[in-house]
C-alpha cells in the first residue's frame, strides 16, 4: 500500500467472477457485477487487456453530469446515451455517467515501462465507468476498462475518493 490510499476503505475488482466489491474497515459494502477486458488480462499498452495490482483511484470525473452522460476524452459531449443513439454510433466504445481513472501503483507492473513497453494504467487511459445498460455484464467484453451498470457506477462514484485502493486480482 502507499501512503495516497485509504486503509480503511477498498475496491477489489475480481476478473475471474467479474465483480467489483466495496470494503470498508475490511467488510463488504456491496459488490457490482461488471464487464472488464474481452482481451483478457494484461498491462501493455495497446493490448486491449484489463491490469492487474494495485491501484488507487486517480481522478473522478462527471460528478455534477446526468446518468446516461456520454463522455468522449473525459468531457462531457452534452449527450444523454439512449437506444437511437446506440444504434446510429453502433462501433463507438461508451463512455457513461461517471468515470473513476485509475493509476497503477507498482513500477513496471501496472505503472511506467517494463521490458516490453509501456504499462502503466493511467497512461492507458484504464477507467471504471458506466456502460449502456443494453451490453452484458458478468463477460469479459471491454477495451481495458472495468465496464459497470449506470446506476451502479453512480452510486459507487458518491462513496469512493480519489486516492481510494483499487486491487484488481484474476481470481
Amino acid at each position: 500500500m502507499n501512503n495516497h490510499a485509504s486503509l480503511d476503505k477498498q475496491l477489489i475488482i475480481n476478473i475471474a467472477q467479474q465483480t467489483l466489491t466495496l470494503y470498508k474497515q475490511h467488510k463488504v459494502v456491496v459488490q457490482y457485477t461488471v464487464s472488464t477486458a474481452k482481451n483478457g488480462i494484461g498491462s501493455q499498452q495497446d493490448s486491449g487487456c484489463t491490469p492487474l495490482g494495485e491501484h488507487i483511484v486517480a481522478e473522478k470525473i462527471g460528478g455534477s453530469e446526468p446518468m446516461n452522460a456520454v463522455f468522449v476524452g473525459r468531457v462531457p459531449t452534452g449527450e444523454v446515451y439512449n437506444a437511437a443513439l446506440g444504434i446510429s454510433n453502433p462501433n463507438r466504445d461508451w463512455i457513461l455517467s461517471r468515470i473513476l481513472w485509475l493509476s497503477g501503483l507498482e513500477e513496471g507492473v501496472n505503472k511506467g515501462h517494463n521490458n516490453q513497453g509501456g504499462c502503466d494504467t493511467y497512461q492507458r487511459y484504464i477507467y471504471i465507468h458506466g456502460t449502456p445498460d443494453t451490453e452484458p455484464m458478468s463477460i469479459p467484453l471491454s477495451h481495458g476498462c472495468v465496464r459497470m451498470r449506470n446506476k451502479d457506477i453512480v452510486e459507487l462514484f458518491d462513496q469512493v475518493e480519489e486516492g481510494d485502493a483499487v486491487t484488481i486480482v484474476a481470481s
